[in-house]
């Protein structure tokens, strides 16, 4: 490893009373990317290797965490408890969806950038296609990564999920305190990936130790993130150049969200990642990479 391939210290943003935790890879002043991880999850998440792929297609790249993840402003206490009465919950609302979309904008600020590709994985897929939506100025293209389309809601969200993995996430009990955390989040590592790829449990424990503070297990975090509602424009009104991305393995979302999201934005291109969960392993880094750049190149 060299002297580039290095995160800096983490760095803070704000959207009013809210801090955003954020950090810088490796050397600057190539193409803006801000990449957000999904559901709860902490930026570290995001593997290093495939931040080198991006830098090496000259990319300039920053994480950060979204409210209610990771170093990021919580707002409520970590609570674990049961998942459907989470699921099912809709009363707590914190924020809205808009909200969110305007996080990821605090953190351009704060870093200095006019526009940048904003790149979104899982849950993070569905907030920057409506930062896309709401900031469309400040957005140079997007990528949505194993997300469903942002504007469907009930049935029509549901019916591109795949339920085995909640299932199994749900009867599954882990004791309580950190190594309680760490088993409950690399057990969850570890069914996202596809066999044909499966999960590096060495790796994978190093980045969820790093992202303790929160994760899968706190179901309060989780829920105010789920239930943050959008009154935004529809997902057909995305103008921006975007690529879409699915695991063909993906344990979680169903690839019909991948070619609705395409259809549903003009002239997207959607790539089908062969032997790929709803993670981001090492076989497909390069042509992750190559493909984000390919969507600006022009």
């Amino acid at each position: 490893m060299t002297d580039t391939d290095t995160w800096s210290p983490t760095t803070r943003a704000r959207n009013g009373d809210i801090e955003l935790a954020y950090d810088r890879f490796g050397e600057r002043g190539g193409t803006p990317l801000l990449l957000m991880m999904g559901l709860a999850i902490s930026r570290f998440w995001w593997p290093d290797g495939l931040c080198r792929a991006f830098a090496d297609e000259g990319f300039d790249v920053v994480r950060y965490d979204q409210r209610d993840a990771g170093a990021s402003t919580r707002l409520g206490e970590t609570v674990r408890r049961e998942y459907w009465r989470m699921l099912l919950e809709s009363g707590n609302r914190k924020y809205t969806a808009e909200d969110l979309a305007d996080d990821a904008v605090a953190v351009l600020d704060a870093v200095g950038w006019d526009r940048a590709v904003v790149f979104g994985h899982s849950l993070g897929g569905v907030v920057a296609q409506r930062v896309a939506l709401r900031h469309p100025d400040r957005v140079l293209g997007l990528v949505s990564c194993d997300a469903p389309p942002s504007d469907a809601v009930g049935y029509r969200a549901l019916r591109h999920l795949r339920f085995g993995l909640v299932a199994r996430n749900v009867t599954k009990r882990y004791p309580a305190g950190r190594d309680g955390d760490v088993a409950a989040s690399l057990a969850i590592a570890k069914r996202m990936a596809s066999p044909a790829n499966p999960c590096d449990e060495s790796a994978a424990r190093e980045r969820i130790e790093r992202g303790l503070e929160s994760g899968p297990r706190d179901m309060a975090g989780i829920g105010r993130q789920l239930h943050a509602r959008w009154r935004g424009p529809r997902l057909h009104e995305v103008r921006t150049p975007t690529l879409v991305l699915q695991g063909e393995d993906d344990p979680l979302v169903r690839t019909s969200a991948a070619r609705a999201v395409a259809r549903e934005i003009r002239g997207a291109k959607l790539v089908l990642l062969d032997g790929v969960g709803h993670d981001l392993p090492p076989a497909c880094w390069k042509t992750v990479a190559e493909q984000t750049r390919q969507l600006i190149a022009a």
